[in-house]
């Protein structure tokens, strides 16, 4: 299973990337705009925070399939390292995808609500697809249900293509993404932090050090001294 940074803050991706076993860092036009900094200095910054084989995935705005390519083309000669494009499943994003991919291109389809969506992207090429999970709730819809009918479809189909699993409120939804059979998710950092925030988990280390310090002193290291 892979674990995305759903972010854009230099700050705490650097946090997360410190304690966490991330894979790399997704990022979307709302993301970059509200860091009210250069696109291309914020995304160079996160290439130097997490090194260069972890993945950054980048979205395209343009509306024809053409302009995606070229702004695809344009990402991948300016960010260095391991560089995925993110491209809306609407009928020029699926052109989008193929050539693309057609160009060795690697892709992330998203904006996904249906498993029909990412069967298509699938079939385009796409190396991932990203179904919204707490989006598709909202509709209201079924998100957990969504992300298994594609991990079934692509199953079925043999398709190589792996389910990014994304827009998560909380940290239940990104469990049921992942019991759902998602490959990879992106979250959040303030949720990610909480993957590991259970209370009695705290209070059982807390519990450990005062019978420890109790029977052996306060210096941790007498653990190291036999």
């Amino acid at each position: 299973m892979k674990l995305y940074i759903d972010s854009a803050d230099v700050e705490k991706i650097a946090r997360i990337q410190d304690y966490y076993p991330v894979t790399g860092v997704t990022t979307n036009p709302t993301i970059l705009a509200a860091e009210g900094r250069p696109y291309l200095e914020t995304l160079k910054e996160i290439r130097s925070i997490i090194g260069m084989e972890k993945e950054i995935f980048v979205q395209v705005l343009g509306n024809w399939a053409e302009e995606m390519l070229e702004e695809g083309k344009y990402i991948l000669d300016t960010i260095p390292g391991n560089v995925l494009m993110k491209v809306p499943v609407t009928e020029e994003g699926l052109k989008a995808i193929r050539m693309l991919s057609s160009e060795g291109i690697p892709v992330l389809a998203t904006t996904i609500y249906t498993g029909m969506q990412a069967l298509l992207a699938a079939m385009a090429g796409a190396k991932y697809v990203a179904p919204y999970v707490n989006r598709i709730n909202n509709l209201p819809g079924n998100g957990r249900q969504v992300v298994s009918e594609i991990v079934a479809l692509f199953d079925r189909f043999d398709m190589g293509c792996e389910v990014l699993a994304a827009s998560f409120k909380n940290v239940q939804q990104v469990y049921d993404a992942v019991l759902a059979g998602a490959h990879a998710v992106t979250v959040d950092p303030d949720i990610i932090e909480k993957f590991v925030a259970f209370p009695s988990t705290k209070e059982d280390v807390s519990d450990f050090q005062q019978k420890w310090q109790a029977a052996f002193g306060p210096d941790h290291t007498n653990l190291m001294k036999g």
